[in-house]
């Protein structure tokens, strides 16, 4: 194995990839602009819209009532809501979202209720809709106090104190430190999938550019006619991979790190953040570890890159072979978002799925050291398979050269 024939097609390739715009976009751009695009931009945006949603004054549709004037003038009162005639067709009117809830009070209802008897208000909404829902609890809050009212009135009737409604007080109290709080909800597993997409996303230009490229071009004979070994022209063009692969895994992690502290400063929160005290942080030692583990993870992807893009005959082939690679990556690192999935002996072995796992522990400040060393091991056992099966493919004539 010779270090010098590796170095010498390592620099031809890495200064041919520097004047590739497109592998420049996808190392530099792309990691530097998505985490403040997502965190910061699109975080801020969900904010403005949500704000601007509860200012609005939503319509009310009142059905019945007509006997128990005291609602519908406390209907009426509620801030921020507009009541307006009942229309006959009000259920298309709440599926086309124009008007977000109508009220149905029963017959009798203030009367009812002085009998003690029990009855239902129904309040029909759009279920996930925004307006409709600020609306709902616009007018479940209402109705709330209005029965609370009603039950203190009775208490005081009955000469008994209102405190009897409430004998103690239940208080949750967060005892997880801020990085711990920011992760535990979301951001662990959503930086875990941002990551290993990225370092998928990082070599694959590149990767198909070395090997379906050249023989796009007609330079891929030449370039076997050189006084080299196949096997150094491989491991030449694969470290030129690992390296784009690795730089826009690290300039994630950059960015992520700073595009947080961004985030906390502005007190904008991305999607999913949890409660309005929850901070947005990950420390030097998390990030760091993200990215040492992303290292055997950007070895996977580049030997299995550079072998599927071996087999195609022109760069448009090559990107066609590696768009199910996208969705095998995607999916386990989705996997990893969802509540419930953990780290376990057995889902330390499956590969990518192991390390989002992995990455949403570490970003949290939990450091399971047996289940790093069976997620490294393991990753870099699948890391060499792949890139023994890269060299073996590059030897062979009938993949490099079929018609």
């Amino acid at each position: 194995m010779s270090a010098r024939n590796i170095g010498i097609v390592y620099r031809k390739e890495l200064t041919e990839a520097l004047r590739d715009r497109r592998t420049l976009i996808t190392m530099f751009v792309l990691p530097l602009i998505i985490f403040p695009l997502l965190s910061v931009g699109f975080g801020a945006m969900i904010a403005v819209l949500i704000g601007k949603a509860k200012e609005e004054s939503p319509k009310v549709m009142i059905i019945g009532g007509e006997d128990s004037p005291g609602v519908l003038a406390g209907l009426k009162k509620v801030p921020k809501i507009q009541v307006v005639p009942l229309e006959a067709n009000w259920k298309d009117e709440v599926i086309n979202k124009q008007v977000p809830v109508v009220v149905e009070i029963p017959e009798g209802f203030e009367r009812n209720l002085a009998g003690q008897k029990e009855q239902t208000v129904l309040i029909h909404d759009y279920e996930g809709d925004l307006k409709s829902e600020i609306a709902k609890d616009k007018i479940e809050k209402y109705f709330n106090e209005y029965r609370d009212s009603v039950v203190k009135d009775r208490l005081a009737a009955r000469n008994l104190p209102v405190s009897i409604l409430k004998p103690f007080v239940i208080k949750p109290h967060n005892v997880a430190p801020p990085e711990k709080s920011g992760g535990a909800l979301f951001f662990g597993g959503f930086i875990a999938y941002i990551v290993v997409f990225l370092c998928l996303n990082g070599g694959m230009h590149p990767a198909m550019d070395l090997t379906a490229g050249e023989k796009e071009r007609g330079t891929m004979e030449t370039i076997l006619s050189s006084p080299i070994s196949r096997s150094h022209l491989v491991l030449g063009k694969f470290l030129l991979v690992l390296t784009t692969a690795l730089t826009t895994a690290a300039l994630s992690v950059i960015s992520m790190g700073i595009s947080f502290a961004i985030a906390n400063a502005l007190q904008t929160k991305p999607i999913q953040a949890g409660e309005a005290d929850t901070t947005l942080h990950i420390g030097f030692g998390a990030a760091l570890s993200v990215f040492i583990m992303a290292v055997p993870l950007a070895v996977l992807f580049s030997s299995v890159l550079i072998t599927i893009s071996t087999f195609a005959k022109s760069y448009k082939e090559a990107q066609s072979y590696i768009m199910p690679l996208i969705f095998i990556v995607i999916i386990p690192a989705i996997a990893a978002m969802l509540p419930g999935v953990e780290l376990t002996p057995k889902l330390a072995l499956v590969p990518i799925l192991n390390v989002s796992l992995l990455c949403k522990e570490l970003v949290i400040g939990t450091y399971h050291w047996n289940y790093i060393a069976i997620i490294f091991a393991s990753t870099c056992v699948y890391a060499s398979a792949a890139l023994f099966l890269a060299i073996k493919m590059f030897q062979r004539e009938s993949v490099l050269f079929r018609s």
